[in-house]
């Protein structure tokens, strides 16, 4: 017969930390996805792109009267909206890849996308 520790096997605890690691890894991959210098901002109204914007400029979009979105310190918030809710506008600052912020009655989405690496076109000599 098996030896129980605090009701449980040694086969049940073995799997219970697979499992806790599993997890732990799981978000410290999150935590450490980070941005990189070729990241964008794409903005999507009505399930269409509206806009995609360099990550690395501070700038602030009008997005159709509707919304406001500022771009500061490779972060992004919503500055205003004229929804009854401001969610959107109370949604802390995103900062990395995949990330988004979400307008449901002006039906904008605000994502910071991974951008790629420019590709070279001629080789100078």
């Amino acid at each position: 017969m098996e030896e129980r520790w605090c009701g449980m096997k040694k086969n049940d605890w073995i799997l219970a930390a697979a499992i806790f690691f599993v997890a732990v890894l799981t978000i410290g991959l999150q935590l450490l996805k980070t941005t990189d210098e070729y990241s964008e901002v794409e903005i999507q109204v009505n399930g269409e792109l509206y806009g995609r914007y360099r990550l690395e400029q501070d700038q602030e979009i009008d997005v159709n009267d509707k919304n406001k979105v500022l771009i500061k310190d490779r972060k992004v918030r919503m500055e205003d909206a004229d929804c009854p809710d401001q969610i959107c506008v109370n949604h802390r600052a995103i900062s990395r890849d995949g990330e988004s912020i979400i307008c449901l009655p002006n039906q904008t989405i605000v994502t910071i996308r991974g951008g790629e690496k420019p590709e070279v076109d001629e080789i100078a000599r």
